[in-house]
């Protein structure tokens, strides 16, 4: 019974030696970014690789599932660093982005342990078996992010792990809001289900001012749901992420969030590649396997009324002010 265990360890490392041989090799002969002319050209990243490459992780994980290879020293942690949010500013993107780098591993799915009062019943035990396995000095990482606006999330993170490091991916509000209501709208229709326009939500009819009762809009109101998170964690716990920067030109976001994590650079413009079908970046994590988010990602907005847009960004201008002074970064937001 311990050849098969030493022959499937020999062949793993054996694999793992040939990846960065050819990574090696090969680097420079990779596509360029992004195809498209109009975009600048940047000269490649150094990458280091302190932990395994990402096809180990993906290949390592399909043998636990067949039940080839025992768990070894692989764990399961309560996530060292949480997306905690904001919905619809790019989480699933960052969150994929992120998992580039080797010494990341992510929760595919939306957990949902602290907003929802169910599953937090069930225990931090079964939040960590939730969570991918791992190896000794990786780093965990979930989303869930109605985290953000939930009130009760804050202090029940902070009483499983005061240090948990929190990310929030914001976009210019009323941008954020339409997006969300773009998705509930996309649902209803799927249904054959009739919907109020973005507009007759988001202005209250008696008053014609703007409707702070409707989710969409109150959502984007981030200093608002940011004050009560700081109440539980200081300033320093948090990094703030461009959503429509990550969008456009995603690296430079993503050096910044490996130096929250205090991770070397481990993601290189050679594991982004511009879609120009799609319009958006997706994620190459060989030279063999590459994939792009759910056709879902990248809707097409609906046309709103210019009055109610502009009317929208005036409400929402004395809160981003207020967001840009309580986390040292600024947006150029209408």
């Amino acid at each position: 019974m311990l050849f098969p265990q030493l022959a499937l360890l020999l062949s793993l490392v054996l694999g793992s030696l040939l990846y960065l041989l050819t990574h090696t090799v090969h680097l420079d002969r990779l596509q360029s970014v992004c195809p498209v002319e109009s975009r600048p050209h940047h000269a490649r990243d150094p990458v280091q690789f302190p932990f395994r490459p990402p096809q180990y992780k993906r290949g390592l994980r399909q043998d636990l599932r067949r039940g080839n290879t025992s768990k070894g020293q692989l764990i399961q942690q309560l996530p060292h660093a949480i997306i905690i949010g904001v919905r619809k500013g790019g989480t699933r993107a960052l969150l994929e982005m992120l998992n580039l780098h080797p010494a990341m591993v992510k929760a595919s799915q939306e957990v949902h342990f602290f907003d929802n009062d169910q599953n937090y019943g069930r225990g931090v035990a079964w939040y960590r078996r939730r969570m991918p396995f791992s190896l000794p000095g990786q780093i965990t990482i979930e989303k869930s992010p109605a985290y953000f606006v939930t009130e009760k999330v804050p202090e029940r993170i902070f009483r499983m792990n005061s240090s948990t490091k929190l990310l929030v991916i914001v976009r210019e509000p009323a941008t954020r809001a339409i997006s969300d209501y773009t998705q509930v709208l996309e649902g209803k229709e799927r249904k054959n289900k009739t919907y109020h326009s973005f507009e007759a939500l988001a202005i209250n009819p008696s008053t014609q001012e703007v409707n702070t009762k409707y989710k969409a809009v109150r959502t984007s109101i981030y200093a608002k749901h940011l004050e009560h998170w700081l109440e539980f964690f200081p300033v320093q716990q948090f990094h703030v992420v461009d959503g429509d920067r990550l969008i456009s030109d995603p690296l430079p976001e993503l050096r910044l969030a490996e130096q929250f994590l205090n991770l070397p650079p481990g993601i290189s413009r050679d594991n982004l590649y511009f879609n120009s079908t799609r319009g958006f970046y997706c994620l190459r994590f060989s030279r063999r396997f590459s994939k792009c988010l759910a056709g879902s990602k990248g809707r097409m907005h609906p046309d709103v009324d210019l009055a109610v847009l502009d009317k929208l960004r005036h409400f929402y201008h004395p809160f981003n002010q207020k967001f840009f002074q309580m986390t040292g970064r600024k947006f150029d937001w209408p």
